[in-house]
């Protein structure tokens, strides 16, 4: 998807690869490069930006796809499938691969609090240790665990050991990259 759009007011971003925060001013023309799991990649001003699904309204003719199936829930325990359902709606601003696909996530637990429901903790990677936008896109999986049922507690750590290499990738991932 390349599609261009102008900026309808002033929309703060995410500079890519870096995570500095940035605000785009209003008026400016972008190229919307990748809309995978609810933020917008656009290229202005000769580089990348994350738009935050809060702030895709700033631009013009532009909308979010409608939100795909909602992960399955059932009556009763908070299930491991449920969680790697909600980390595959995580997407790598630059990759259109998801974060479990794209093999960054490296342990999933889940387990009882006493004041009732579930912490689900995560470790993850990133392709690259000097990738700023690590925090972001930890945070974007930690509140998508946090939003399922059940969940009391979401904690998502970003681990270095063993360093991501491209082998780490699941086989429908590559497949998607033209890898294989």
């Amino acid at each position: 998807m390349h599609k261009e759009s102008v900026l309808l007011r002033d929309c703060p971003a995410s500079e890519i690869p870096a995570g500095t925060p940035a605000v785009l001013p209003a008026g400016t023309t972008v190229i919307i490069t990748q809309t995978l799991g609810a933020s917008v990649t656009v290229r202005a001003l000769g580089t990348l930006f994350r738009i935050a699904p809060e702030q895709v309204d700033a631009l013009q003719g532009f909308a979010l796809p409608a939100a795909g199936a909602a992960v399955p829930t059932t009556a009763g325990e908070l299930g491991e499938a449920q969680v790697w359902e909600a980390l595959k709606t995580c997407f790598d601003p630059e990759i259109p691969l998801n974060i479990v696909d794209l093999g960054l996530v490296y342990d999933l637990a889940i387990e009882p609090v006493a004041t009732g429901g579930r912490r689900v903790e995560v470790k993850m990677t990133l392709t690259a240790p000097g990738c700023g936008m690590g925090p972001v896109i930890a945070e974007d999986a930690r509140s998508k665990i946090a939003a399922l049922p059940g969940v009391a507690e979401a904690k998502v750590h970003i681990v270095w050991d063993p360093a991501w290499n491209p082998q780490m990738m699941s086989p429908e991932g590559r497949q998607i990259l033209g890898l294989e």
